[in-house]
């Protein structure tokens, strides 16, 4: 092709290619992480039942409104309410009942007076209590029954991400089971005959494979299952051996890093230029630029990701991701942009966008480059200074302190 497609054109073509996965129905409790395909519907009320927000006393407020240290009114305490317990003692007129936070209230009772608002607190809260200050109104500290959701509402619409918050919600309204997408299974393959396994003694023209286990972690980050970890030589015959294995493990999805240059030495496009089912494009994009995308014939999506370690993470957050999400029927695909105002200077790539390792500092508002180094896609140790990642149009020719800059949010 003559010129480099943009990076929504190609984000879009690769959006395009994507497929739902299918739904399966599990308990809640072992649905974390997964995304709805059918909203959680509440089984019953939350709160279930009318209770207490306070220790203190259950009391009708009519009994207690001209409650004063200097007119302190007496009642008579005729219960004991903890946390747990289901009676529903009758009160009279001038009778409490005292009760803890969370405990059902009685059904002749309309307001709490916490301990604090009685003469001798918990220390003297049987028998008789003593109200120094009266309810600023009817139903003070009182949890009405359905006051957050009701039977029948939704409590995590589809699409939605089972996380830690929307996992406690379900399940404190009812909900037993929900029917979620499937994870994507995925095949991480670093490309190289240079490459070390982590760990291994360095040696001169020999690098680590820092690509896998960075690919490992955001593909679990991203709520997919990684079920095939390899590292191959520089030959195409390799490739499509490793490409088959991934294919019998039932990969969705294969993430290969390196080998999809120009180079002499490049196995992907050696093993899949040709062939129709993988394209290699130039996308207008630093780091990033050569890409490789396509969907086998026997199934499933490959990605072919330049070989430097910034480059493989800003090629994951612009492009896999994404469909990763998308393939769960995510609502939203994207990661938090905020505007963040530079407080460094830093040159810029002609002609391409550039999304920077970054540092934001969330008081300040700013963001600064995350290495000294600027933008260089082999600068993988500044990886682990940033918190983001700063996205430069393609037509902006440098950054200037106090330059408003877009930021995507990444850790």
């Amino acid at each position: 092709m003559t010129g480099r497609r943009t990076v929504e054109d190609q984000l879009a073509r690769v959006l395009e290619a994507v497929e739902v996965l299918e739904a399966e129905t599990r308990a809640v409790k072992d649905a974390a992480g997964r995304t709805l395909a059918d909203p959680a519907v509440a089984a019953h009320d939350i709160p279930l039942f009318d209770n207490s927000a306070m220790d203190g006393f259950a009391v009708r407020a009519a009994d207690v409104a001209t409650a004063s240290e200097e007119h302190p009114v007496t009642l008579r305490v005729v219960a004991d309410l903890p946390a747990g317990v289901s009676i529903d003692p009758p009160l009279g007129a001038g009778e409490a009942a005292r009760i803890m936070t969370g405990s059902p209230t009685p059904a002749d009772a309309d307001t709490i007076v916490p301990f604090e608002d009685t003469e001798g607190g918990l220390a003297d809260s049987l028998g008789e209590v003593r109200v120094l200050h009266a309810p600023a109104k009817p139903g003070t500290f009182v949890r009405r029954r359905g006051a957050d959701l009701k039977a029948g509402d939704e409590v995590v619409r589809a699409g939605e991400r089972l996380g830690a918050f929307q996992l406690a919600a379900a399940v404190a309204a009812g909900v037993s089971g929900v029917t979620v997408t499937r994870a994507p299974r995925v095949a991480v393959i670093s490309t190289g005959s240079e490459l070390l396994d982590p760990g291994e003694p360095a040696e001169r023209g020999r690098i680590p494979d820092s690509n896998g286990p960075l690919l490992e972690q955001l593909v679990a980050d991203a709520d997919a299952e990684v079920v095939l970890v390899a590292r191959v030589p520089d030959l195409p015959e390799a490739v499509s051996a490793v490409t088959a294995e991934a294919v019998e493990v039932g990969a969705d999805v294969i993430i290969f890093t390196g080998g999809v240059s120009a180079g002499a030495y490049e196995p992907v496009r050696g093993a899949f230029d040709g062939r129709g089912e993988v394209e290699f494009v130039s996308v207008a994009m630093q780091p990033g630029k050569p890409q490789a995308f396509g969907a086998l014939d026997a199934g499933g999506l490959v990605f072919g990701l330049p070989g430097n370690p910034v480059s493989v993470a800003v090629s994951f957050e612009v492009f896999v991701r994404p469909a990763l999400l998308a393939m769960q029927g995510r609502t939203d695909i994207r990661r938090a942009h905020a505007p963040f105002t530079a407080d460094a200077a830093w040159t810029t790539p002609p002609g391409r966008r550039q999304y920077l390792p970054a540092v934001v500092d969330l008081a300040a508002r700013t963001v600064r480059p995350a290495t000294a180094g600027g933008s260089g896609s082999h600068l993988a140790g500044g990886l682990a200074r940033a918190h983001a990642f700063a996205i430069v149009p393609a037509e902006v020719e440098a950054v200037a302190v106090g330059d408003v800059i877009d930021v995507m949010l990444v850790g």
